[in-house]
């Protein structure tokens, strides 16, 4: 990162998710305002729903600008949307279903494809909702998630820069919590196109690899979220307190 990335600590995860809901709030009026529609990366992951189940009620249900909003995903499990590892099925029982949401909104990874059809098919999605010449969309959030093992999106510690390619999506086979898993990511290229990415991380079990992430001395092919820094836009982290420890 080219300079040191603003980190905002919570007393716990349900201060964290107000936070996270009230950037997600600001950002959506400020972007309808300003251009017209509001376009939202959604992360999985359990940090990120409790800020889902914060947005699918009052005040936010009813205040935010629901129609002008345009959802995509950062990544997604090869599985189909009902399967319960699903990061669309996640939000859409948290969120979507909840709010005035119109299905022509919602620009899910097809995980129950063939990895590379679902490839293919959201290259071309992406390409719809971008600007005229455009192979992605500059997106106005993006939300992230940190794995304990320092992975963001489906990006993983050690997983090749090469893979990508200057590609907006790729297929991924990595292995997570002692099990293979096979899954579709956007790559930086996208991520650090972005207006603003919102990093939400909590719990004890991810403050190796926050620290690690925040540290500008780690090595980004290791720690992933070395790789976004969007140099037209900001990254900003909300953590709680049990997830971060203050540099020496």
């Amino acid at each position: 990162m080219s300079a040191a990335p603003e980190v905002q600590v919570f007393s716990d995860r349900l201060a964290l998710a107000r936070a996270a809901a009230e950037e997600f709030a600001r950002q959506s009026q400020k972007a309808v305002s300003q251009r017209g529609r509001f376009l939202v990366c959604l992360a999985g992951g359990s940090t990120p729903l409790e800020t889902y189940r914060l947005l699918a009620n009052p005040p936010y249900s009813i205040e935010l600008p629901w129609k002008r909003m345009v959802f995509l995903w950062g990544d997604e499990r090869m599985v189909p949307p009902d399967d319960p590892e699903s990061n669309y099925g996640q939000a859409q029982q948290a969120l979507l279903q909840h709010v005035p949401v119109r299905p022509e909104q919602v620009w899910r990874i097809h995980g129950e494809m063939p990895a590379d059809q679902a490839v293919a098919n959201y290259v071309a999605l992406l390409r719809q909702v971008a600007a005229p010449g455009q192979a992605w969309p500059r997106l106005d959030l993006v939300l992230l998630g940190l794995g304990a093992d320092g992975h963001i999106a489906s990006l993983f510690p050690r997983q090749s820069g090469a893979l990508e390619a200057g590609k907006p999506v790729i297929a991924v086979l990595a292995e997570y919590a002692s099990r293979p898993t096979q899954r579709l990511t956007l790559t930086p290229a996208v991520f650090n196109d972005a207006r603003r990415v919102l990093f939400l991380v909590a719990g004890a079990e991810k403050a190796v690899a926050l620290a690690a992430s925040l540290d500008p001395a780690s090595d980004p092919l290791h720690w992933p979220a070395r790789r976004i820094d969007p140099p037209h836009g900001q990254a900003v982290w909300l953590v709680d307190a049990a997830a971060y420890k203050p540099p020496v």
